[in-house]
């Protein structure tokens, strides 16, 4: 498997299904043909395709391994990504690992969240926050 795709399980039908880090559309599963989830990490050399040329919205994590609070709100990040499948990609960026991205970004705590969308940042924000609350922040940036 490229390690510019992810297998991801359909969570309609539970196909197995490779879903490319960069795509000029969108995921769907190959069985139920139902929005995939699109959920992928990116690095310098990557972040460009991976968040900038996106379809659709982009929500980028900026994270690091040993932040606590980036491991709490990883799930519900994930959740969201879930719930918006086919209208949210959510990018993860290790800081550590991307510090071009991070320097870019002027990130200076994590996790610091981005919206994006047309490779255009539309909001952001610092620090772990509860799912609700980060969908009423995706739900208002977005409308």
């Amino acid at each position: 498997m490229s390690e510019n795709s992810r297998v991801v399980a359909c969570p309609h039908c539970g196909r197995k299904n490779r879903v490319p880090a960069a795509t000029a559309g969108k995921p769907r599963c190959a069985q139920c043909r139902q929005w995939l989830p699109w959920i992928v990490d990116a690095r310098d050399d990557t972040f460009a395709d991976v968040a900038e040329k996106a379809s659709v919205p982009v929500l980028v994590d900026l994270w690091a391994t040993w932040c606590g609070p980036c491991r709490t709100v990883s799930p519900a990040l994930e959740q969201l990504a879930r719930e918006r499948a086919g209208g949210l990609k959510l990018v993860k960026v290790d800081v550590d690992a991307a510090p071009a991205v991070s320097q870019r970004f002027a990130v200076r705590a994590v996790p610091t969240l981005l919206l994006m969308r047309d490779g255009r940042v539309l909001s952001r924000q610092s620090g772990a926050a509860p799912l609700p609350a980060l969908r009423a922040w995706v739900d208002d940036t977005l409308k």
